[in-house]
């Protein structure tokens, strides 16, 4: 929150004001707890970029087998298959559907990969700064906290199919192990997004400008 006041900009902390960043109250400086919703009120996040770093590596970390391992095992009278996340895509666009192997590849690798990279380049540009303006890195960190839970659309079509396609010896499906990683993967990024404290943005704004004027 800005305020112009004689060409300058004041912000709500230079009024010694402090936003709650679940309900959006403003309360006076000092406060400990929202009025409104009852969360603790801090003017910055200290360890705000530890804390995304932390679960951005964890989610690294598990998308990587969840990308080598098989995500769905389907068994029937005459084979046993295996699929990973792109090998179902693939093989799904050789069977001709190719909107749904599309569907599968947006939601499992275009967006993770573009998360990662997102929320990498915003805890970045937090503390290094950027010639990307401020307002455009605001609206990426919403749209990466917005995309978050389109991300799990691979392991609720594994859950759903898993509870349908039983029919004892005759076939089965059963979810792979790269499931539950992929599963991880998308908390944790959804958990780093959450720990990022946007307000980073625009301090790192403020640290540049004397160097400008200067």
């Amino acid at each position: 929150m800005e305020i112009a006041r004689a060409g300058k900009r004041l912000t709500a902390r230079d009024a010694g004001l402090v936003a709650c960043r679940r309900c959006a109250r403003v309360w006076p400086m000092g406060q400990a707890r929202c009025g409104r919703c009852g969360s603790h009120l801090e003017s910055r996040d200290a360890r705000s970029l530890q804390k995304v770093w932390a679960w951005w590596i964890a989610g690294v970390i598990a998308y990587i087998p969840a990308n080598l391992y098989p995500m769905l095992k389907t068994n029937t009278l005459v084979s046993h298959t295996e699929n990973t996340i792109i090998g179902g895509a693939v093989e799904l666009a050789h069977h001709g559907s190719f909107g749904v192997a599309a569907i599968i590849l947006i939601a499992s690798v275009l967006i993770p990969v573009g998360k990662f990279l997102a929320i990498a380049f915003l805890a970045i540009s937090a503390r290094r700064g950027s010639t990307v303006p401020p307002r455009t890195r605001t609206h990426m960190f919403e749209i990466v906290e917005f995309i978050g839970r389109w991300s799990m659309i691979d392991v609720f079509v594994v859950a759903i199919l898993s509870s349908l396609v039983q029919l004892s010896v005759v076939a089965s499906i059963q979810p792979g192990p790269a499931a539950m990683t992929f599963a991880l993967s998308v908390i944790c990024t959804m958990l780093s997004a959450q720990a990022f404290d946007p307000r980073l943005i625009w301090d790192a704004v403020r640290r540049q400008q004397p160097r400008k004027t200067s």
